[in-house]
């Protein structure tokens, strides 16, 4: 049976957020047009978005739901009353009772109208027809959806996301990025060196390529270790604009500065290999015989992927490196060996407090270093109560939401090695099939709908 609409229908447009919304049916216009505020353009110049705030209920202009669609066209178009202004234009979809089906739609200021949406008839359907001396021919819908409707109904939205990153042809960006837009969000891949500041109380801004950057959503932060000072003062202004940070500038300077690191953990009990910090030459063979004597790890304070980590086999090989290192005069550790290990480790992937993911990773024969960068191969491995309970307290101690802890089992019981703030997502992906990529993300979602969780009490509490 033919679809037949009345002057004025209630309508629902589902990839909007919007439940219910008072349309009034006119054939003479050609495009429709939704109430929309606060409109901007964002995303690649490919792929274009059109973010915007929609207040359906003329009576309650505190109700707001922030929509995104996909960019169809930006063009001049006439109203009823003879005015021309240029509108974006949408494509979404609409519904009447049971039906669905896509549209086109403009996007203009509609606070003075009493419908907060126009139905042009490119919008009807094929074989629809308008009855002009009816209205409500199809169900009608109710405003007090907008208290009743679950949280996922009115918080999802699409998210502008920044990734900041030295590679942005990396496994993990591009995976970061697939995973967001399969979420219907929009990433924008940032390199961190370009980005600059303008630091002022009154409007932070983070610059870029000339110009001042919009504000995101969210910022997930891939900082090479090269720039880690720099990287995080970035991420620090991107949260002065209101951007939520998955791993704060804080967390991530505690945990690439090793020696501060393992005192943080020391400090909150978590097991790690016994661990020593010394400058003077005079000091050498105490802490040496501190950490249980060789073999023995010598490590810079600032590395990373292995590089600065060096295993020796006898007290003189260790004197000889700890010298070199210290006449460079670079920080360095020194640590006990466990031999028990023989060359493994174990990566535990942690997003907001719980262990999403794990590898072993087996050193390359003739190399102690477990890390894939330098030719380990990695397992499936299945975690003790212990070993997950450890990984998410380090994370939490240095305050990472994402983070890749690395531990080792020792005769002692596991004992945290690592923890990274960028951690790598194809070894994990490739090894246990996850997709880890999407965790991050809906981790992101998670924190951002609960900051947006006010606005549905308020309105829930008065109605």
């Amino acid at each position: 049976m033919a679809l037949t609409l009345g002057w004025e229908e209630w309508v629902k447009l589902p990839k909007l957020g919007l439940p219910a919304i008072l349309g009034k049916t006119d054939t003479g216009a050609k495009t429709s047009a939704l109430h929309a505020i606060a409109i901007e353009q964002f995303g690649p110049i490919a792929k274009p978005r059109v973010r915007f705030v929609v207040q359906p209920w003329p009576e309650r202009p505190d109700v707001e739901i922030v929509c995104s669609a996909p960019l169809a066209d930006r063009r001049d178009i006439t109203s009823s009353s003879g005015e021309t202004e240029l509108r974006w234009v949408i494509n979404t979809e609409m519904g009447v009772g049971d039906a669905q089906w896509p549209v086109e739609m403009s996007l203009t200021d509609r606070r003075a109208m009493r419908y907060r949406m126009l139905i042009g008839r490119t919008a009807l359907p094929e074989g629809a027809r308008v009855d002009p001396s009816h209205s409500f021919l199809q169900p009608q819908l109710s405003y007090d959806l907008y208290s009743h409707a679950r949280d996922e109904a009115l918080s999802r939205r699409p998210l502008r996301i920044a990734l900041l990153t030295m590679a942005r042809n990396s496994y993990s960006a591009k995976r970061l990025v697939e995973a967001a837009e399969a979420r219907d969000h929009v990433v924008e891949v940032i390199e961190t060196r370009r980005c600059y500041m303008n630091i002022n109380a009154n409007k932070p801004e983070v610059c870029y390529a000339g110009k001042a950057l919009p504000r995101f959503d969210a910022v997930i932060s891939r900082i090479g270790n090269p720039i880690t000072a720099y990287g995080a003062a970035v991420v620090r202004q991107f949260a002065l604009t209101g951007a939520f940070c998955i791993n704060t500038a804080e967390a991530i300077l505690a945990s690439r500065d090793k020696l501060y690191a393992h005192q943080v953990l020391a400090r909150a009990g978590v097991a790690t290999p016994v661990t020593t910090f010394a400058r003077s030459p005079d000091d050498v063979d105490h802490v040496i015989k501190i950490v249980g004597g060789a073999p023995l790890v010598v490590k810079l304070v600032q590395g990373s992927q292995g590089r600065g980590v060096v295993l020796t086999e006898t007290a003189q090989a260790a004197r000889s490196v700890i010298g070199a290192f210290q006449d460079l005069e670079a920080d360095i550790l020194v640590q006990e060996f466990i031999g028990e290990a023989k060359g493994t480790d174990l990566r535990c992937f942690v997003i907001g407090g719980k262990v999403v993911g794990a590898m072993l990773r087996r050193a390359a024969p003739g190399e102690f270093r477990a890390n894939l960068h330098r030719g380990a191969s990695p397992e499936t491995v299945k975690l003790s109560r212990q070993e997950r309970e450890i990984a998410i307290r380090a994370a939490r101690c240095l305050g990472l939401e994402v983070a890749g802890v690395d531990l080792l089992r020792s005769r002692d019981g596991p004992k945290v090695l690592e923890v990274n703030s960028s951690p790598g997502l194809e070894g994990i992906e490739r090894v246990t099939g996850d997709d880890i990529a999407s965790r991050i993300i809906s981790h992101a979602e998670e924190r951002l709908g609960h900051a947006r969780s006010w606005r549905r009490k308020k309105l829930m509490a008065v109605i």
